[in-house]
């Protein structure tokens, strides 16, 4: 880690996710996404920016289009605007970041050459890169919070199983060991805890079927088939307040499962799909010193600030929405 995280003495810390950058090159659609960051990172002032995944793009493209032919540039490009702007950062891997051209390690190289990244590959023995814990102090240097940054993967590997990867048991695993050694005691005495990911759970849909949820949900929960038992992991370590994850650009919603309040970022990135009158942005978290509940908004690409979102009552006959 590079610089020390700490709360600011009036007891707050910021964190703005940006999620889905999906940069490819510094086209036209690029620069957009690029201003968008400046104009949140001046808006909120934030304490640390953490991106979920698929800052690049590096998939195949429409014809007629040209696909991400540099990689390793366009992440130090994607990166470019919350470096300069000398606000710590720290990553998780999406599916996207390295379908073609470029490692995970390689990329987490280029991250580790920034002054202002806090990101850590994490052990080298756990699935994926970029599982790692942040620390941050209290404004009297006593344990402030703790931040899980985890991957989830890209793409499964069984023949058998369509669709996304899931979380390894051996991530889960190292996951609790870091929870009971940085935050041992029970109830109150904890630290409170926030998760970072790229692929949502499949309790995301859970709750959206369940509980009352804040916010859209403009197309289905695009979870791992298999539910390999993070979010069991995650009620039982008893310090994580709230889980953020992207990956489905059209859902913002938010909600609370099993004390856990489960949300999802907003697409940041114009080099992908979106939908008609749905503003990129991102979210903001707003944590206080002692206090395991944070606030949230979202903060939109014309500057206005969403704090209230529409109420979406319990209806477990919801199918999938497009």
């Amino acid at each position: 880690m590079n610089s020390k995280l700490s709360f600011r003495q009036d007891g707050t810390f910021t964190i703005v996710q940006f999620t889905d950058l999906h940069w490819i090159d510094g086209r036209a659609e690029d620069q957009r996404t690029r201003e968008l960051m400046e104009r949140v990172l001046k808006a909120e002032q934030p304490d640390l920016v953490v991106f979920t995944g698929d800052l690049i793009y590096t998939g195949p493209v429409s014809e007629g289009e040209l696909p991400c032919r540099d990689p390793k540039q366009a992440f130090r490009d994607a990166v470019a605007a919350v470096e300069k702007s000398g606000v710590p950062w720290a990553f998780v891997f999406g599916n996207h970041d390295t379908e073609n051209g470029v490692t995970y390690n390689e990329l987490m190289e280029i991250a580790l050459e920034h002054p202002h990244c806090v990101a850590e590959a994490g052990p080298a023995e756990l699935a994926g890169s970029s599982n790692y814990v942040l620390e941050v102090e209290g404004n009297d240097h006593s344990p402030g919070a703790i931040l899980y940054m985890l991957d989830t993967g890209a793409y499964s590997g069984l023949k058998q199983i369509p669709g996304y990867n899931w979380v390894r048991q051996n991530q889960i695993s190292w996951l609790t060991e870091q929870s009971a050694r940085l935050n041992p005691g029970e109830g109150p005495a904890k630290r409170p805890a926030l998760a970072f990911f790229h692929i949502p759970l499949p309790e995301y849909a859970e709750m959206w079927a369940t509980q009352v949820c804040y916010g859209h949900k403009y197309e289905q929960v695009c979870a791992p088939v298999l539910n390999s038992g993070l979010f069991t992991a995650l009620v039982e370590m008893g310090d994580v307040a709230g889980t953020f994850c992207g990956h489905d650009h059209i859902n913002d919603f938010t909600g609370t499962l099993h004390g856990i309040r489960l949300s999802y970022g907003r697409a940041t990135g114009y080099n992908t799909y979106g939908r008609e009158g749905f503003m990129r942005g991102a979210r903001v978290i707003r944590l206080q010193q002692d206090d395991p509940s944070f606030d949230t908004w979202l903060r939109l690409e014309d500057g206005s600030l969403l704090s209230e979102q529409p109420v979406h009552p319990p209806t477990p006959a919801d199918g999938p929405q497009h």
